[in-house]
């Protein structure tokens, strides 16, 4: 199991993640598009912060489900925390957040998550 790196721009949200990622979700919601997530999702278990969890603010719209993490001082969203359909916690990490891995490999899933 590799253990990948990762943070926002400024470094002031880095956390790290184990597991192999072998596809990305890419999804059409209204938050998710604009900002060009590609998601790989990882039990909760797996994914850890490196830095205080209070250096993240926390978004949350429509069903309030999820929690969409960002940093205040950059601006970028590098994970966010939610519930599986199983009910197991999870973090969706943003792997172009995530550092040394070549995007352009992963298997891209498109996700219709604008009309859900």
């Amino acid at each position: 199991m590799t253990t990948y790196q990762g943070s926002c721009h400024c470094g002031r949200v880095a956390f790290e993640a184990d597991g192999e990622i072998t596809q990305v979700l890419q999804c059409n919601c209204t938050i998710c598009r604009r900002r060009g997530h590609l998601l790989w999702f990882v039990p909760k278990t797996n994914f850890r912060l490196k830095t205080p969890d209070e250096n993240a603010s926390t978004y949350r719209f429509n069903t309030m489900k999820i929690a969409h993490r960002f940093c205040p001082t950059c601006g970028v969203g590098p994970y966010s925390e939610a519930t599986d359909p199983q009910g197991n916690p999870t973090a969706a990490v943003n792997a172009r957040c995530l550092d040394g891995v070549d995007l352009a490999s992963l298997k891209v899933i498109e996700y219709d998550g604008l009309h859900k």
